[in-house]
């Protein structure tokens, strides 16, 4: 039987709107529910229109295939860049405040015409910005996710991406309102840790979007005549707030939904509420100053301003993530040694529940994150390697791992857990279910190192779709790039199968899937409960294999530290 649109949004509530989660435990009202449903859903048509914008630009980069010509390229990857890296991220993450805020809390969502307001002030932003992109002619051109002044760019575009923005604001007031209300009138207790990472992320999220407001406010004036010139230089620096900042969102999101995910299925615990709680307070502090290192190249900008955002105040955000790289396996590994659950170094991980593919969608993220997306990361800010990275397509690789493969592996993990838990439908396949983390991961992982390599080795350059054969107006070739290329068009084709069959999956299940009966909790709870009965506490238990891991992650970023700087040293053999 197909589900009917009525039928996805309704649950067996009681009288006055709550029913009880049978996975989480959790009171959860009606209006939290459909709100993050509303919002999910919305996020998922956004990955569609980016993905198969993923598929042409691909294809065009492939230069063995070469599908579209220079004039559209640009055209195509904007339509890509803002549906997948802002839309579908974004959408999310407002659902990912509703899942933190009032479904952990318990409570109904407060200001639901507000929250249903935000929804449609996004929706017709998102809608203006991609009717702006693709309709761009003439002398104006398609705005890239930079979308630097003083280029063309339409005005439209400069309004919508402002509409959009609003709307994010707007749609996160029902939250920090439920917020508000829990310190006011609720327990003297503290939050939730979740609920905390939530409540960080909003405000990390409203320092982005003052920037954007700003800085395309800024454009926009400019644009329709108020202000004759414009100083590009002020231009790039407010709008990094949002252009880096927005994934900033997307990190703290993503470790919220870490510490959710691998509690409600995995059977973690939480080692020290104040130490996971200190490094959130450090991403407040120090996060944002990270977007510098996307103008280390900008001449207008002393060296002093970008050694201090880029390094020393970087670091702050660095130690914190650290904190949590430490904190969620050790978080797993203890949770499963008090249930007995596996011995040995790693038998707490081997024996984790792997074919649950919100599970292991969720420590994929977890390990490539961290491994690909934050290594490179910490490299690529650093103000004297960054020669070596900049405008190279390994900063294309280095935010598909943390954006492409961390973040979007995450919340693949939540939609599939949403389905089961709030639309209440099993999967129409669990093998293609349990298949698709793996497929994905292993797909997108290979064609992001393959980026990477391929900017860092031969300075293949980023935004330009064809380089291998040659450079117009260059003496040299990068011919000897093409197998690497070809390595990269293979992997990114199978990664974008992986993310077809995601949504297969996902829309097949809320379509076609089986209705789970109440207290049906379709596998989804760890075994041996959410908490553990007896045993040793949290910090009598052996973490060894936790420790052992990143002895492991230190090692390897000391390696690939040691060998970004002899890479640095080979070039200032050019033009000697």
């Amino acid at each position: 039987m197909v589900a009917t649109l009525s039928q996805l949004f309704d649950n067996d509530y009681d009288e006055e709107g709550f029913r009880t989660c049978s996975v989480t435990g959790l009171e959860i009202h009606r209006t939290a529910e459909n709100h993050v449903k509303l919002f999910g859903l919305t996020a998922v048509v956004a990955m569609v229109v980016g993905g198969i914008f993923a598929i042409t630009v691909a294809m065009t980069r492939w230069e063995l295939i070469g599908l579209i010509g220079e004039a559209n390229y640009y055209r195509h990857l904007s339509m890509h860049a803002w549906n997948l890296l802002i839309f579908w991220l974004v959408f999310m993450e407002i659902a990912i405040l509703y899942v933190g805020g009032p479904m952990v809390l318990g409570r109904r969502l407060p200001l639901t015409k507000v929250a249903k307001a935000g929804w449609v002030t996004m929706v017709a932003g998102a809608l203006g910005i991609n009717y702006f992109i693709w309709t761009a002619s003439g002398a104006e051109v398609a705005p890239l996710l930079t979308a630097y002044v003083p280029l063309n760019i339409p005005t439209g575009f400069f309004a919508s991406a402002i509409v959009f923005l609003v709307g994010a604001t707007i749609a996160a007031v029902p939250f920090l309102a439920t917020i508000w209300k829990e310190k006011r009138w609720g327990t003297d207790d503290t939050l939730p840790l979740v609920t905390f990472g939530a409540f960080i992320t909003s405000i990390i999220a409203v320092q982005a979007i003052l920037g954007g407001i700003a800085a395309f406010s800024y454009g926009l004036v400019w644009k329709v005549g108020i202000i004759e010139t414009i100083n590009s230089g002020a231009y790039r620096t407010l709008f990094w707030t949002i252009g880096h900042g927005s994934q900033q969102i997307n990190l703290l999101a993503m470790i919220t939904v870490w510490y959710f995910l691998t509690h409600v299925v995995g059977g973690a615990v939480v080692v020290s509420e104040k130490v996971s709680r200190s490094a959130f307070i450090l991403y407040l502090f120090f996060i944002n100053l990270g977007a510098a290192h996307h103008l280390m190249a900008d001449p207008a900008l002393g060296v002093g301003w970008k050694l201090f955002n880029t390094s020393y105040a970087f670091y702050g955000a660095a130690f914190a993530s650290m904190i949590h790289a430490f904190a969620i396996p050790a978080g797993l590994e203890a949770g499963r040694r008090q249930r007995g659950l596996g011995g040995g170094l790693f038998g707490w991980l081997t024996s984790a529940p792997w074919r649950n593919p919100v599970f292991s969608a969720t420590i994929f993220s977890i390990i490539l994150f961290g491994f690909v997306g934050g290594i490179t990361g910490v490299l690529m800010g650093q103000l004297q390697l960054n020669i070596t990275w900049h405008n190279t397509f390994a900063t294309v690789g280095h935010f598909h791992a943390t954006v492409a493969v961390g973040t979007t592996l995450a919340f693949m993990g939540l939609v599939f857990f949403v389905i089961q838990t709030m639309f209440r439908r099993d999967f129409v396949s669990g093998t293609l279910a349990s298949l698709v983390p793996y497929f994905y991961a292993g797909a997108m992982g290979i064609a992001t190192l393959a980026m990477i390599y391929l900017g860092i080795l031969y300075g293949v350059p980023r935004r330009t779709s064809s380089v291998v054969r040659n450079i117009p107006g260059a003496d040299f070739s990068i011919s000897a790039a093409a197998p690497l290329m070809s390595l990269f068009g293979v992997f990114a084709v199978l990664a974008i199968l992986a993310g077809v069959l995601f949504l297969l999956v996902a829309l097949g299940s809320l379509l076609f899937g089986a209705r789970l009966e109440r207290g049906d909790d379709a596998g989804l709870r760890p075994d041996g409960g959410l908490t553990p009965d007896g045993g040793k506490p949290v910090h009598a238990v052996d973490m060894r294999g936790t420790f052992a891991m990143c002895l492991i992650f230190m090692a390897t970023f000391v390696v690939l530290y040691v060998l970004n700087w002899f890479l640095l040293v080979q070039l200032w053999s050019i033009g000697a």
